[in-house]
């Protein structure tokens, strides 16, 4: 669900199951603020200007090409990006946003989902009286009436923890004020039993329940860049900046940046785009764009990498989280239900900056191991409930007006070098919105640019317009959408859900009428990926993992859906054969460098989700045959199982093995599911399944590494039912694990 009417002190909230906090700013500032500018005028003014239609990506680079010159001109199109180029152009600057990879690609799609303060944070302030951190504390969401909250345990295992918590906990309320989302309370060790019956119950002494707020990251930015495109500003995905523009100033007497260099990297074409003001906000990538400006820069990027991992819902209450404030080694770790998946992280380790950031086993193993010391021991932690696993980079920074360099900067800073360039660096999603205002005030600043204060607090986002909370209903009854399909495109698309269920073809079924599913346990249906092209998807990457989450959430079922995805973007985009060519491996089961080639859109999702959202840790693990731990009957098992498939003692098995036994015992799975089911298991991908990668596979069933494996299922179900001449019940997909 999401907010999207204004509240007083917040924004209304958009698309994308968004508990949107558009207005995270001090009471104190928005006091001051109304004091120059009634926020309903200004609004009401904002308004005015806004597109219902969104210009194609096409004409959004012929704007860029065409305008002779920008008042503003933003190089990042994440949250802060996003937010700048939406704080620029509701000021009535004329401006222009490049995005070199798609819009929340980074570090803006991979954080915890929360909408928060920090606990850790207040911890800081009190136990280090740090000043900084008390400021971080104050641009915490203060209202919002929210109806996703996350509310999280502080697990106290000690007696003394529970009352050094709750103040801790109550101070976080009191910085919150009267604008507080919800007051804090303590829970027994019964009733916290009671809600959350997952924990552990040794040792638990009670809990204190503290709330938050949590949205749906990627399809936030999204909607923050889409409502400025609507607004007017010229935005633009796989779009990079070659080198900077600049020119000599005659008043001063040295050169000033005066716009970019950019390329199409789709297309290769590249123009030249000019601003009066460049705006760095390239999160990780800061530094980059610093030394285009200037070689001698230093760098003040301090990347940290944090792993989250995406195991079922069953983990977790479906409207409450975890807080563990100590594990093993200090840090803090989150247990989130989110999308009726449970989410769990965030490691924090020094990392390289990349532009690929890759879950490393190791991390993974950390968080299952932590999530174990708190769950009780009927709940089998397995490393094959791993559904997905990403890792983002924060861009922690030190600050460059500072005298001591070496010191982490907790919070955002604003730089403007000597020749123009204005940097906004640090800070976090909660705080994106007065991020924005500062960079643009700078740089309005600096630049003389005639434009009047931020009239961002209590604008409405993308989606916003006609949402109501029962809209789902009109959904299902206007156009027979299946009532799970109808709450997540009311949640994920708000107003524009009805855009989205228009394009819905029909199903042929009695019910529902419209909305076929890409996969069947998610509720993303095909129009999505036709309405994904108007909201600027160029790639399939692009649609599993930030128009949908089908790859953050489950990267099997995201890989089961990409051929569907590539066909239906395939139609739209006029793609050539080619670039829907299917995935080719090496001998060694290793995806060909050549998969790489943008024209191979297939190949480069699939590379995507082996890499990056987790595929890749789980098929080293299958690889490791030092990891077969089954004793010699369970090897004798598993052969007699084995060879039900394969009566003529090849040593392995293949689709055409698999379809005979099948339907000798009257199941019926066509061709291509069956490719799909032997490819899982199927490591060095010859198109076979030898009887040592089936071991490989029973034994890391065994110890839990890979969960409810559809071949595993399968063949046991099909032995029980040879065994005893009865008809199995047909396998239903389970999920699967990465």
């Amino acid at each position: 669900m999401a907010i999207r009417k204004a509240v007083k002190g917040t924004a209304a909230v958009a698309s994308g199951g968004l508990v949107a906090f558009y207005g995270l700013t001090q009471l104190t500032e928005y006091r001051k603020r109304q004091a120059r500018l009634s926020r309903v005028e200004a609004v009401e003014q904002v308004n005015m200007a806004f597109q219902d239609e969104l210009p194609s990506r096409q004409a959004q680079l012929t704007a860029l090409r065409a305008t002779q010159e920008f008042d503003v001109l933003v190089v990042g199109g994440g949250a802060t990006g996003s937010g700048c180029a939406l704080d620029a152009v509701t000021r009535d600057l004329k401006t222009a946003l490049v995005e070199r990879d798609d819009f929340s690609s980074g570090t803006s799609s991979r954080s915890t989902k929360l909408i928060h303060g920090g606990v850790r944070y207040l911890q800081k302030a009190i136990v280090k009286l740090d000043y900084e951190q008390v400021n971080m504390l104050n641009m915490r969401p203060k209202s919002g009436g929210t109806p996703l909250l996350i509310v999280t345990f502080p697990l106290c295992v000690r007696w003394w923890q529970l009352p050094y918590y709750w103040a801790g906990i109550k101070i976080y309320d009191l910085v919150a004020g009267a604008q507080c989302l919800k007051s804090s309370y303590i829970l027994t060790k019964t009733k916290a039993l009671e809600l959350f019956p997952m924990l552990k119950r040794d040792k638990l002494v009670g809990a204190i329940v503290y709330y938050d707020g949590q949205h749906n990251d990627a399809r936030m930015n999204l909607a923050i860049a889409l409502t400025a495109a609507r607004y007017g500003a010229a935005i633009a995905n796989y779009t990079e900046v070659v080198h900077l523009l600049k020119r000599v100033d005659p008043q001063m007497g040295k050169e000033r940046v005066c716009g970019a260099r950019c390329r199409d990297v789709i297309t290769g074409q590249e123009f030249d785009v000019r601003a009066k003001c460049v705006i760095n906000a390239t999160g990780p990538f800061t530094d980059a764009l610093r030394k285009m400006d200037d070689q001698k820069n230093p760098n003040i990027c301090q990347p940290s990498a944090g792993v989250h991992i995406v195991i079922p819902g069953y983990y977790s209450p479906d409207n409450m989280g975890l807080l563990d404030p100590a594990t093993s080694d200090g840090r803090v770790i989150f247990f989130l239900p989110w999308e009726k998946m449970t989410i769990a992280g965030t490691t924090d380790t020094p990392t390289e900056i990349t532009p690929h950031p890759i879950p490393m086993e190791e991390d993974i193993n950390f968080i299952l191991t932590e999530v174990r010391n708190y769950l009780s021991p009927d709940v089998e932690v397995r490393r094959g409930d791993v559904l997905a696993a990403w890792s983002g980079i924060r861009p922690l920074v030190t600050n460059p007006n500072s005298k001591d360099t070496q010191s982490i900067c907790r919070n955002h800073i604003v730089h403007i070098s000597d020749s123009g360039l204005v940097t906004i660096a640090g800070g976090k999603w909660t705080t994106y919105r007065s991020m924005a205002e500062d960079t643009l005030d700078a740089a309005v600043k600096a630049h003389n640019l005639s434009a009047g204060p931020s009239k961002t607090v209590g604008l409405m986002l993308e989606g916003a317009k006609d949402w109501t909370p029962t809209m789902y209903i009109r959904l299902v009854q206007d156009y027979g959408l299946e009532v799970e399909v109808a709450q997540h495109l009311a949640s994920s698309y708000g107003g524009r859900a009805y855009e989205v269920a228009k394009m819905a073809h029909v199903t042929g079924k009695r019910w529902p009428i419209v909305g076929k599913r890409l996969v069947s346990e998610f509720p993303y249906i095909e129009s999505e990926v036709q309405y994904a092209i108007k909201e600027y998807a160029c790639t399939a990457i692009d649609v599993i993992a930030r128009r949908t989450r089908l790859g953050f959430l489950n990267v099997q079922a995201a890989e089961e859906a990409l051929p569907r995805i590539v066909d239906i973007m395939g139609k739209q985009l006029t793609w050539s054969e080619q670039r829907k060519r299917p995935l080719t491996y090496s001998s060694r089961g290793r995806l060909q460098a050549t998969c790489l080639y943008v024209g191979e859109e297939l190949s480069a999702a699939k590379q995507f989700l082996y890499y990056e959202m987790g595929y890749k840790a789980r098929s080293e693990q299958l690889t490791d045959t030092s990891e077969i731990t089954l004793t010699p009957a369970e090897v004798g098992r598993y052969m007699k199982r084995f060879h039900k498939f394969d009566k003529e003692n090849k040593g392995f098995i293949t689709t055409v093995d698999v379809q005979r036994v099948l339907e000798s015992i009257n199941v019926y799975i066509d061709a291509d599911t069956l490719h799909e089911i032997l490819n899982e298991v199927d490591l060095n991908k010859n198109g076979q399944v030898e009887f040592n990668e089936f071991l490989q596979l029973m034994s890391a069933v065994k110890k839990g590494q890979v969960s409810a494996n559809r071949l595993a299922i399968l063949m046991k179900t099909a032995e029980q039912s040879l065994d005893q001449t009865e008809k199995p019940v047909s396998v239903d997909r389970s999920g699967g694990g990465v």
